[in-house]
């Protein structure tokens, strides 16, 4: 595909999406997405809402890479962080059964701002790590369609997304979710079929396919997936919102379609990964220029549209969530100007991220998925079992996680190197989980005691 037929294609995406967002805002539907009449969204629009910015670009160049480099155990593996709907259902079940209106809620009635503070001090890095992540997959398309084009598209892609949600909030983002998420499915699916159908393609070599590294890598990652998926989803904003804005049965419903939707379009893309390692194709930008090279000049511009799709779509729900966490759960008056601003410091920052110059996408994942667990002790013991937790429990389960994050993210430092095991990095990264978790669970065993 031509540059000036993807810059044309992706126009008209944003355009459509400036136009299905709500021509007028209020602050209910700004932080709490209500329709024009007040109306809570409806299931499907629950659905494809939760599925699009779940399955964002970073994570469909995540199951790529992973399969390209572990065969299918590694588009498995990411594949598994997808439980976090079943997991992610579960919690927010618990909670508003115990008539809690968000994490924060609960977690303040047991111990104060103090843990409200640590808890949104993972989710803001989140937030930010969500904007940075997105973007530079923008960058690295344009820069492959057109050289030198992608410091440039990354700017206006922050621009017109930061416009409509700024204005909308999270009720822009839920109906442009389903605008988006109908194009990624007809695109994506064109280009599947595409695969699926071509001459050079083996189901059976791909549900096989051992990858270019060894699937033994990718399977240690999936028991990572395994050991972070009940925190996971309890420390993003974006599904967690998601959770509190309709009435319970739909609620419900919502994550289990999500769930089984999100997981066949990774595996589908894991799948582009994989054929390339299975044809000797060379690693290249990302995969973007290896597939370049693989496929038809219109498969490529699918896939390329597909994943701009969902970069923006993520980008709009981060923005959103961002607003509600520094606003409503800050506990700063409400109103469409500070959410705004907070849409605004929060872009900002992520797309100055991206002149860092760092594309290891996965490393994001990893590093907030590890600070995230200290989060599986405390709901386990407190949500689970209902038993009451010491803050000195709470706070040493969190110094654990975020010890643990840290060591994953600095592991190439020459003071942090000693500290670890020789092997893969995530060999490493299992073995900081499981520490990080067994700390965690003895810190609040020991400090929890019977309501």
């Amino acid at each position: 595909m031509s540059p000036v037929l993807l810059i044309a294609a992706f126009g008209l995406i944003i355009a459509a999406s400036v136009v299905a967002a709500p021509r007028r805002a209020s602050v209910e539907g700004f932080f709490g997405g209500q329709g024009a009449a007040g109306a809570a969204p409806g299931m499907w629009v629950l659905v494809l809402s939760q599925v699009t910015t779940w399955i964002f670009a970073r994570s469909l160049m995540n199951a790529a890479i992973l399969g390209y480099y572990y065969g299918i155990a590694g588009t498995l593996a990411y594949a598994g962080y997808y439980a976090s709907f079943l997991t992610g259902g579960f919690i927010v079940g618990h909670l508003r059964q115990g008539g809690a209106t968000s994490v924060q809620d609960w977690l303040g009635a047991r111990f104060g701002s103090i843990g409200n503070g640590c808890y949104n001090f993972v989710i803001a890095l989140r937030l930010l790590s969500e904007v940075f992540a997105n973007l530079i997959v923008v960058g690295l398309i344009f820069n492959a369609v057109l050289e030198g084009s992608g410091t440039a598209a990354i700017w206006i892609v922050a621009v017109v997304g930061l416009g409509y949600s700024a204005w909308g909030g999270l009720s822009a983002a839920l109906r442009t979710d389903v605008l988006q998420m109908a194009v990624f499915v007809v695109v994506f699916g064109i280009a599947f079929v595409a695969l699926v159908l071509g001459p050079a393609f083996d189901l059976g070599a791909v549900l096989t396919a051992s990858g270019t590294a060894g699937s033994y890598n990718g399977w240690v990652l999936l028991a990572v997936a395994a050991l972070q998926v009940f925190s996971y989803p309890a420390h993003d904003p974006v599904m967690m919102d998601r959770g509190f804005i309709a009435d319970k049965a739909t609620t419900r419903a919502s994550f289990l379609h999500a769930f089984w939707i999100s997981t066949l379009c990774i595996i589908g893309f894991g799948f582009f990964g994989i054929q390339a390692g299975l044809v000797g194709a060379a690693y290249e930008g990302q995969l973007i220029g290896t597939w370049a090279t693989m496929f038809p000049a219109w498969v490529f511009g699918l896939l390329m549209i597909s994943l701009l799709v969902s970069a923006l779509s993520t980008l709009d729900s981060a923005l959103s969530s961002a607003a509600r966490l520094v606003v409503v759960e800050g506990g700063l008056p409400r109103s469409l100007g500070a959410g705004r601003a907070v849409m605004v410091v929060f872009m900002l920052a992520g797309t100055l991220l991206t002149l860092w110059g760092n594309a290891t996408l996965f490393d994001a994942v990893a590093v907030s998925g590890t600070a995230s667990m200290f989060l599986t002790p405390v709901l386990v013991v407190g949500l689970v079992m209902g038993r009451r937790i010491a803050l000195w429990s709470y706070l040493v389960a969190f110094a654990a996680a975020i010890a643990g994050a840290f060591v994953y993210f600095a592991r190439g430092w020459d003071s942090v190197t000693p500290w670890l095991m020789e092997g893969h990095k995530y060999e490493q990264l299992l073995l900081i989980c499981i520490c990080v978790l067994v700390t965690g669970f003895a810190a609040v065993l020991a400090g929890g005691s019977r309501r």
